[in-house]
Order: C-alpha cells, then sequence, then structure tokens
C-alpha cells in the first residue's frame, strides 16, 4: 500500500499508533512535514468531516479521528516551527469560567490542527482575565469560546465584555460554540460567528481568515 494512503488511512481509521508510527515514517523518508499535513492529514480529517455531515460516522468515531490526527500532528509539529510552514491562522481555544468539560473542545482542536491552524489550547474552567491575556500574548486570528452547561453561558459574554474592556475584542474574530449555544445566543452577545460541530468550526475558522465568504453560522 502507498505510505501516503497508509497515513490516510489510519487518521480516516482512528488508529493513532499507526498514525504516528506512518508519520515518523514518511519524514525519516525525507518527506517535507508541511507536505505531509497538507497532502495526507488535512484530506483525512476532510473526509471524516464530510462522512460526519452525511451521517456515515459518529461522535465516537470522530473522537477516535481526532486522536489519530493529533498523533501524526505531535510528530511534525516541532518540524512545522521549525520550518516557519505558512499556517492556516492562529486560534486560542478553551473551556469558559465554570465549566469542566473538554471532549468537544478537543475534538475542534485536533481538526482546527489538521486544517492547518496553530491552535493554542487554555484548557478547561478558563476564566475570562485569562482569555484576555492569551489574546494579548499569543496575538490569535480568532477566540474560539466552549461551554457545554447551560449555567456557563454567562461567562461566554463576561469573556466578551472582559475583551472589550481591555480594548482588544477588535483584535480578533470570536466564534462560540457548545452544547447549549445558539445561533441567537451569539448573536446577542456579539460574538463573531456561532458552529454547533467541530467541522463547522473548521469551515467557520476559513471563512473568518477570508478562505471562503464569512458567514455568522456555519454548520
Amino acid at each position: 500500500m502507498d505510505q501516503a494512503y497508509e497515513l490516510y488511512d489510519a487518521i480516516l481509521c482512528g488508529n493513532a499508533k499507526a498514525a504516528g508510527a506512518l508519520a515518523q515514517e514518511a519524514i525519516d523518508n525525507g518527506a517535507d512535514p508541511g507536505g505531509v499535513v497538507a497532502s495526507r492529514m488535512i484530506p483525512a480529517m476532510d473526509e471524516v468531516g464530510r462522512r460526519f455531515e452525511c451521517g456515515d460516522c459518529y461522535v465516537p468515531e470522530l473522537l477516535l479521528a481526532g486522536r489519530a490526527m493529533k498523533a501524526a500532528l505531535n510528530v511534525v509539529r516541532p518540524l512545522l516551527a521549525a520550518g516557519a510552514t505558512e499556517r492556516a491562522g492562529t486560534v486560542v481555544i478553551g473551556t469558559v469560567q465554570g465549566d469542566l468539560h473538554d471532549i468537544g473542545k478537543n475534538l475542534v482542536t485536533a481538526v482546527l490542527e489538521g486544517a492547518g491552524f496553530l491552535v493554542h489550547d487554555l484548557g478547561v474552567d478558563v476564566p475570562a482575565a485569562r482569555f484576555v491575556e492569551a489574546v494579548k500574548e499569543k496575538q490569535p486570528d480568532i477566540l474560539a469560546l466552549s461551554a457545554l452547561l447551560t449555567v456557563t453561558l454567562p461567562a461566554m459574554k463576561s469573556t466578551l465584555d472582559a475583551l472589550a474592556r481591555a480594548q482588544v475584542r477588535h483584535r480578533v474574530k470570536v466564534m462560540v460554540g457548545g452544547a447549549p449555544v445558539t445561533r441567537q445566543y451569539a448573536d446577542e452577545i456579539g460574538a463573531d460567528a456561532y458552529s454547533d460541530n467541530a467541522f463547522g468550526a473548521v469551515k467557520l475558522a476559513r471563512a473568518l481568515m477570508g478562505e471562503n465568504p464569512p458567514c455568522s453560522t456555519v454548520r
């Protein structure tokens, strides 16, 4: 089997061990790290996204594919940084204060990285001040806020308010998501965009970076 297809297939099938090993093999054989990501890894995650949208795979398969992608990225990421490979953009992501859920956030992180974004993951239960600090420090193109609990939704608005008070709101596009989040709520708090799933978030991030016409909701 062709090595490029093997890595693609390993990610598609959610085989993290094989994905990491095949990525290392490709690098050892002289493959360009950026080429490995662009020609093998991103297409695999795009196909997972297509299957998810068509109802041909579900959240467990998405999580497995995300882990496999992360295993391969762990191999090539240091080389990408060293080679200053052009990235799709920079994202700071985190689950808002009071919320300890991270499965959705982790999946969004994995697919964004798979799509070529540099992602700084702040983790869970992130206070508004930490998001403000990260925007100042990392200077991201996009700030992604996640929440799974309805009671933590106000923390999203608090975060946007904190960005405004710190006079950095204009520096970054804010996208929001999570089970209780709706387009209406995103509009109410002044978020730039909203998506209800991980692969929609990738489309959204690309749109916010100008790759596609932007819209307030991507599904």
